[in-house]
């Protein structure tokens, strides 16, 4: 068997964390006078605000962040790996047909109303998430679950793209076994289980606070008072208050959490959108530290003694996305070529991106199995582009697209949305097309917008949940989706079959296929891989860095 890409750059990842917690250690070690304050507050500086405080509804990586130090999984990603370890369950297999799932639950936990984590628990958990109705079943409100099971117990009938789920059923065959009965096999179970959409509520908390009740729409939903005020989990921190004026969420310690206890008082969420806010707060001591620092401005964090980690191997892509239906040109495949040969997309890779970053080839990062050296490429030529659009009918100044992009956001795949739309505008300007700039905050108008296909052409990225290439081109191409807006059976059937396939070999050799595919067919443009970090006060440390960008913080260490 080969050894999987990734682990080299997981090696990588795992210094980089060791290397954060161990700068500060160092410096206090000559310190005689520096100790631990164990009730201290953390304060952390986000590039943008969480949506929900239920990770249900949640696919952006603000609100996870938040419900991960809130809420435990019933399995986890080791802290500075991709490694998969227990968390809430300490043992999990599966029958011969791959279909029938045990878990073994500790008997030592409670959530944070005092309710009991059990088998009944994790069932009333999976079924709530399988009856989701109404708005709930919107893309952008439950799409984990929607990656994972492909439908509900009863699909919504405006949602012809659901289909049957894979969740069948789960048991509590006694108090610390829980059974989950599948449909078919499926290679993303249970991997995604991992993350915070799939986090275990307390059923009191949930059945009080009306937790699945959501109205409005994708784009305005009315969240329950769950959602805003009582989300309640076994983590190792407890939600206190959610200050929308200030734009900060509280949480304190978990004095009886099962696991080792938090090793700071408080932790104190703080949106500041504007990256420069966020270093100018870390060095006024306003905050201890923030994330998706600007590369520009690494090496000046480092030469004033703050503690940068740097996920130095991305497993993150960025991309540019074509919805077909919603403009009638990008459904001729020559335009769609046109575009990716008139974005420069070294050039923006150069202007706006670290050390280390590189130009996409794919839509799944080179350190992932499946990544195929071969697939069709799209190099910067804007002659070509020009030719490619005269061919299509389209002499210049006669396509006209509108071009989304989100403000008062960074991510870890998108350093600077405002920069990057003022070079693909000029790029594509430059061979004759029209571009409408349309700007909308990131939360929640521009996740619903594109989501729901509203953009002719939107930026938008990922960064890896777990190491799968399904978790990336799976999570666009394996279904119709509003944000993409085509139609291909062949290719949606064939992630299908490697979705399908236990066999890790058979199943890479059919992603490198897909890939070929989907840069033949091109639904969009992948943009780049990059680097990204976390940057934190001389005095702070213990927080690992993760290479799937899923820090905790309940390792955290505040210097007195």
């Amino acid at each position: 068997m080969r050894v999987p890409r990734l682990k080299a750059a997981i090696a990588v990842g795992a210094a980089a964390a060791v290397a954060l917690a161990g700068c500060a250690q160092s410096e206090r070690d000559d310190d005689d006078d520096a100790s631990v304050d164990t009730d201290a507050t953390l304060i952390f500086g986000t590039a943008g605000e969480a949506l929900t405080l239920d990770p249900t509804f949640a696919s952006d990586g603000e609100t996870m962040r938040v419900s991960r130090q809130v809420f435990d999984t019933l399995i986890q990603v080791a802290p500075g790996t991709t490694d998969i370890e227990p968390a809430l369950a300490t043992e999990w297999e599966s029958d011969e047909s791959g279909t029938e799932w045990t878990f073994t639950l500790r008997d030592d936990v409670q959530f944070h109303d005092g309710t009991d984590f059990n088998a009944e628990a994790v069932c009333s958990n999976f079924d709530r998430w399988h009856t989701l109705e109404g708005v709930a079943q919107e893309p952008s409100m439950s799409y984990y679950w929607q990656q994972m099971s492909g439908g509900f117990a009863e699909n919504e009938p405006d949602r012809s793209d659901l289909g049957d789920p894979v969740y069948e059923s789960c048991a509590a065959t006694d108090e610390h076994t829980a059974v989950i009965n599948l449909t078919r096999v499926t290679s993303r179970f249970p991997s995604l289980l991992v993350l915070s959409p799939f986090a275990m509520h307390s059923p009191t908390a949930l059945a009080e606070h009306d937790a699945s009740n959501v109205t409005g729409s994708a784009g305005e939903p009315n969240w329950p008072p769950y959602s805003l005020e009582h989300p309640t989990g076994t983590g190792p921190f407890v939600f206190e208050s959610w200050d929308r004026a200030t734009q900060e969420i509280t949480l304190v310690r978990n004095e009886d959490y099962w696991g080792e206890p938090a090793t700071i008082g408080r932790l104190i969420f703080k949106a500041i959108p504007d990256e420069t806010g966020r270093r100018q707060a870390l060095s006024a001591g306003e905050i201890h530290g923030y994330d998706l620092p600007s590369p520009a401005d690494w090496d000046t964090l480092e030469s004033e003694g703050m503690n940068l980690g740097v996920r130095e191997t991305p497993v993150n892509l960025l991309y540019v996305a074509f919805t077909q239906n919603a403009n009638e040109a990008l459904e001729d495949l020559r335009v769609r070529q046109a575009i990716a040969h008139a974005l420069n997309r070294q050039g923006l890779v150069d202007a706006l991106m670290p050390e280390g970053a590189e130009v996409a080839t794919q839509f799944q990062p080179p350190n992932l199995e499946g990544w195929n050296p071969d697939v069709p490429t799209y190099d910067y030529d804007p002659e070509r582009a020009i030719q490619l659009l005269e061919d299509a009918g389209y002499s210049e100044g006669e396509l006209e697209l509108s071009f989304y992009w989100p403000t008062d956001v960074t991510r870890p795949y998108m350093p600077s949305p405002r920069s990057m739309i003022e070079l693909f505008q000029q790029d594509l300007e430059d061979v004759g097309i029209v571009v409408e700039p349309v700007s909308l905050p990131w939360s929640p108008e521009y996740l619903a917008d594109v989501q729901a296909g509203e953009a002719d052409l939107h930026f938008l990225g990922w960064t890896g949940d777990y190491p799968e290439a399904y978790n990336f081109i799976g999570t666009w191409f394996s279904r119709a989706l509003p944000a993409w807006g085509y139609e291909y059976e062949e290719l949606w059937d064939r992630m299908s079959d490697a979705d399908q396939t236990v066999d890790d070999e058979e199943r890479f050799a059919i992603y490198e296929e897909l890939n070929a595919m989907i840069m033949e067919f091109l639904p969009g443009v992948p943009v780049s891989h990059m680097p990204n970090g976390l940057v934190f006060a001389d005095h702070v440390s213990g927080v690992e860095i993760s290479p799937l960008a899923q820090e905790r913080f309940a390792t955290a260490q505040i210097a007195e």
